[in-house]
């Protein structure tokens, strides 16, 4: 299934059905008085979010959704069926923008998570609400009101706890595999990763997280280079990043310093808080270094990368060093946790 994270759709909920204007005419019955139904409510649009889909894939050619109309009232005190609501069902971490006004309407942040997209317009009133003692034959109604109509943009946004970055060719879907089930294409070519990954990292039978891998950014992205910023938003919602650096690029010519510093810069212009979130080196291939170098080299390494949180050398292809990080990860996710606790309210 093509993976597809944005899409306008364009919804409508039903209009209400209208009142009736009827009076009760039965053998025998003079003057049988008012008897107008109401109209039914018109059918709502509701998204749900739903674990079980994991794309956008559904929205990005079905763009028209319209509820049905309610019923109109008809006389003998017949009210009007209400019309059907429909119901999206969206990824857990789709963001809804209504796209005139500009407004987040909803983020769909768990799983079976409701929010009324559209409102179905409320059904007319029948004469019969209209008698009184001074108006024994009432001939209004009202019809019914229209249902609310809305261009929505979908926006999703993937729920991970830690996010990989780095050039094409870094490494990031070797370590994904390393430490997770997850199994993305691997190969010696750049932008072998197309669309995000997620993988499942279990440290323990009690505890977990979700590392997503994105495709590789390179210099030049905020222009559109390569696959551009599409991707980013996936990285929104995670707690740390781990920048992965080639220490051994096959081009002799290629500077890993360098590499590593112009997407620290591509980061910066797309999302500031991106840029400000916990960010860690991952100074991956060391296997490929000669050990009498690797000390110097990753030094040299950190020193031009600048400021960072932490560091860590491994090699993703044998696995070497990527325990450490996962533990390490682990804690930092537990202390986050922690933090973000609210205490129990007094009783």
């Amino acid at each position: 299934m093509k993976f597809i994270d944005e899409s306008k759709i364009e919804i409508i909920a039903g209009n209400g059905g209208n009142g009736a204007a009827s009076f009760r005419h039965e053998k025998y019955i003079e003057k049988g008085g008012p008897d107008g139904g109401d109209g039914g409510r018109g059918g709502s649009v509701i998204a749900i979010a739903d674990r079980n889909i994991n794309t956008l894939v559904d929205y990005r050619f079905a763009r028209m959704h319209r509820a049905k109309n309610g019923e109109s009232g008809r006389g003998a005190d017949c009210y009007g069926k209400g019309a059907d609501d429909i119901i999206l069902r969206m990824p857990v971490g789709t963001v809804i923008t209504d796209i005139n006004s500009g407004q987040v309407i909803a983020d769909l942040t768990h799983d079976g998570e409701r929010i009324m997209l559209a409102k179905g317009g409320a059904g007319g009133l029948g004469n019969l609400h209209f008698k009184s003692s001074t108006n024994r034959t009432p001939r209004q109604c009202t019809p019914g009101e229209e249902g609310e109509r809305r261009e929505l943009q979908l926006e999703l946004k993937v729920l991970a706890d830690v996010g990989l970055l780095g050039m094409p060719n870094a490494g990031k879907s070797t370590f994904i595999r390393s430490v997770s089930a997850a199994r993305p294409k691997v190969a010696d070519y750049p932008f072998t990763t197309l669309h995000p990954n997620l993988g499942v990292v279990r440290v323990s039978e009690e505890k977990s997280f979700v590392i997503a891998d994105i495709p590789g950014l390179i210099e030049g992205a905020a222009e559109g280079a390569g696959l551009g910023h599409q991707f980013l938003r996936h990285l929104q919602r995670t707690s740390v990043l781990l920048h992965l650096v080639d220490i051994a690029p096959f081009d002799p010519a290629v500077d890993p310093v360098r590499e590593a510093k112009a997407i620290v810069k591509e980061l910066k212009k797309y999302d500031e808080s991106l840029y400000k979130k916990p960010r860690w080196l991952l100074i991956n291939k060391i296997d490929l270094v000669p050990e009498e170098e690797r000390k110097a080299r990753v030094a040299a390494l950190v020193k031009g990368y600048g400021k960072v949180d932490r560091h860590f050398v491994i090699s993703a292809i044998d696995g070497k060093g990527c325990r450490e990080v996962v533990f390490a990860i682990m804690d930092h996710l537990e202390q986050v946790r922690k933090t973000h606790e609210k205490p129990d309210s007094a009783e």
